[in-house]
């Protein structure tokens, strides 16, 4: 059997919190404009479709 006493991402080198929040955050921005552009893209279709 494999010796699983450590865990990794606690010993590992480089972990930069600071970029995970930042990719993070500009994951929220592009979920919220791409839903705010999805939901006028739907409005427009309405107004001009029907």
């Amino acid at each position: 059997m494999a010796n699983h006493s450590e865990v990794a991402y606690t010993t590992a080198d480089g972990n930069d919190y600071e970029a995970h929040e930042q990719t993070y955050e500009g994951f929220i921005k592009l979920v919220k404009y791409g839903t705010s552009a999805v939901i006028v893209l739907v409005i427009l279709m309405a107004i001009f479709l029907v």
